[in-house]
């Protein structure tokens, strides 16, 4: 959710930013150039993200049960906040966003790895951007980072310390996500 926002509107950052998981190291390299800047926003994105002093205190919400992959589940709260971001959204405006981003996609099929080509039907066909808005929707998106984690077996954890800490996350977020998106922004008008 947060990596389709943060691509401000343009088709192949976009579609750069949302693959970008499945691309590794220089790989990236090997993408049309606005599509590799994508990939490299994403990243850049992700460190940002990670050392932000609001996500790493958050991060101690999920790390005694999930350690390493607590960033994960930090990432997908986040999106579930932006989604109900009524500065950002409205219920509307998401599911024009939505849409807006499956037909950007639709256009650059052409350049994406394998398994985010097999992952994308689903992702539209459960509109899973617009989805993030629901709680039903966190809760299978933390089955999703269970099934791609090589350590872990359950997210019925997750999602009670999601719902317990709600308002607490809810905060770091709004402390959070001001300065991502100006970093963002600047990151992509340096590159």
């Amino acid at each position: 959710m947060a990596h389709a926002y943060l691509s401000f509107n343009q088709p192949a950052i976009l579609a750069g930013n949302l693959f970008s998981d499945f691309v590794k190291g220089k790989q990236a390299n090997q993408y049309p150039d606005d599509v590799r800047k994508g990939i490299l926003l994403h990243r850049a994105i992700d460190s940002y993200t990670d050392e932000h002093p609001a996500t790493r205190e958050a991060k101690n919400i999920f790390k005694p049960y999930y350690r390493l992959y607590s960033s994960a589940f930090i990432d997908v709260s986040y999106d579930h906040f932006l989604a109900n971001d009524w500065e950002q959204f409205t219920d509307d405006s998401l599911s024009a966003f939505s849409q807006e981003v499956y037909n950007s996609l639709d256009q650059y099929q052409h350049v994406f790895p394998e398994p985010f080509r097999r992952m994308f039907p689903y992702m539209k066909q459960y509109d899973w951007l617009y989805n993030y808005r629901n709680r039903s929707g966190i809760e299978r998106s933390f089955e999703g980072v269970v099934h791609r984690a090589a350590y872990l077996t359950e997210s019925q954890t997750a999602f009670k310390l999601f719902e317990e800490n709600y308002h607490k996350l809810q905060q770091y977020y709004a402390d959070f996500f001001p300065a991502l998106h100006k970093y963002a922004r600047k990151t992509l008008q340096g590159m």
